[in-house]
């Protein structure tokens, strides 16, 4: 059960114990530290994290309610498997969304928050050039973060988060694809571009287009890991 030493440390995080477990376990999840399909045992989790059973017991429960952990009684606990059915379905979601949210932004919209996404543009263009994909993904996931919070919605993108969880995991799979990033820095520039244009009928197509691409890229996933997906 290889958790990243890099947050292991709980104690560097705030809050009640049993939130700290839970954040380290998510974050594992979803970073792919622990892979669909991997066995979470109590003993060995408590041994690595240095805690008792109860708050391991407790953040598993929790990652249960997010489906990213299935508890199967008396047999075992394992991290969720993908379903496609279900990427494609957060995919469609995400769409409906974003592409509301950046025609709001278009709309609507600051100096400041356009410099906000310019900036994390020219970021991104460096990430690439310096083939760093991580950073990139990250950066990636920032700048959709932005959007959202631009709304003026202060709940929006916890919920966008809480809807697309699987989708963000399986995303990790996708990482490095050849000339995508690149690609993908294009359109973002397309979506700034209608943004700084107040063109709302624009933003949404260029973020539908930026959106759809994910789409035609999640299919592949079922095959390329078949231990990585549900089998019913």
């Amino acid at each position: 059960m290889p958790l990243p030493d890099h947050i292991l440390d709980i104690n560097s995080l705030d809050g009640p114990l049993g939130q700290r477990v839970y954040t380290v376990l998510r974050t594992n999840i979803l970073e792919m530290a622990l892979k669909p399909g991997e066995v979470l045992r109590k003993g060995a989790l408590c041994d690595k994290l240095g805690v008792s059973r109860s708050p391991i017991a407790e953040a598993l429960g929790r990652l249960s309610s997010d489906g990213l952990v299935d508890i199967i009684p008396q047999s075992a606990t394992r991290v969720a498997r993908f379903s496609l059915a279900e990427l494609l379905e957060e995919n469609f979601l995400r769409e409906a969304v974003e592409v509301a949210a950046v025609a709001r932004v278009a709309s609507d919209h600051t100096d400041d928050q356009l410099t906000r996404l310019s900036r994390n543009l020219r970021f991104q263009t460096l990430l690439v050039e310096d083939e760093d994909f991580q950073g990139f993904f990250e950066a990636d996931l920032e700048f959709h973060e932005l959007i959202l919070s631009f709304t003026g919605f202060p709940k929006v993108n916890l919920v966008a988060e809480e809807m697309t969880l699987q989708l963000r995991r399986a995303r990790k799979l996708m990482l490095p694809d050849p000339g995508r990033p690149a690609q993908a820095v294009a359109e973002h520039q397309d979506i700034l571009k209608a943004i700084e244009a107040k063109d709302p009928d624009a933003a949404r197509a260029t973020m539908t287009h930026h959106l759809r691409q994910l789409t035609k890229r999640i299919a592949p996933l079922e095959r390329e890991y078949p231990d990585y997906f549900r089998t019913t």
